[in-house]
């Protein structure tokens, strides 16, 4: 293994630590095995694509009372400490700044193939039967309810009624969850997330088929 993803592999475990369980180092570390999976045969930057991978969730701003800054500047501090060319740095910061959901208005603010990948990868851990635990677990975690037939989800919100969004955990998967199958960018992506997007249609069915 490269030094360089060592020494990250290190860091983001000390970093994330005490992290909330949606956003530990095991999801760091699915997130990364999602990224090697779909770069299988692609022409990228593996060392950029891995670093990235790593590196996305440090100093993430829900944890942060939404300030942005946080991260890049972590990642920033991080990086300066690797050797790795200016190009190559400026591209992980690009693509920990702009990864983010944030209700799809992160949407076409940043390309390139590392990116698609890295946030395929990403998004793929937010579905299926892992996507629901870190929903629920997140929601726990915040003190949200499980769900309320009386409040609707809020569609197309803005940034920020979408990062202050104390909705119940239900409602999240249809203001995200179900809506990220179709934000794939890479085939892998795409053949991976459907089968966990059809699994998500299940289980809420048996949610409501059980809440009655």
């Amino acid at each position: 293994m490269d030094s360089r993803i060592s020494t990250a592999t290190e860091f983001v475990k000390k970093e994330l630590g005490s992290a909330e369980a949606g956003h530990d180092w095991w999801h760091i570390q699915r997130v990364r095995k999602n990224a090697l999976e779909i770069a299988k045969g692609e022409k990228v930057d593996l060392l950029v694509m891995e670093l990235a991978a790593l590196l996305h969730d440090i100093g993430d701003a829900k944890f942060h009372d939404g300030n942005e800054t946080i991260g890049p500047k972590r990642v920033q501090e991080f990086l300066d400490q690797i050797e790795l060319l200016e190009e190559q740095k400026l591209h992980i910061l690009n693509i920990v700044k702009f990864i983010s959901f944030k209700g799809g208005h992160n949407e076409g603010k940043f390309d390139s193939p590392e990116f698609r990948i890295v946030q395929d990868a990403d998004r793929l851990d937010a579905l299926g039967a892992i996507g629901i635990a870190r929903a629920f677990s997140y929601g726990g975690h915040k003190g949200r309810i499980f769900y309320d037939p009386a409040i609707p989800p809020s569609m197309n919100m803005s940034r920020e009624e979408y990062k202050s969004s104390t909705a119940p955990t239900i409602n999240h998967f249809y203001e995200k969850l179900l809506l990220l199958k179709d934000l794939m960018k890479t085939s892998r992506g795409r053949e991976i997330a459907e089968e966990r997007h059809d699994f998500m249609l299940q289980f809420l069915d048996q949610f409501y088929k059980e809440w009655g």
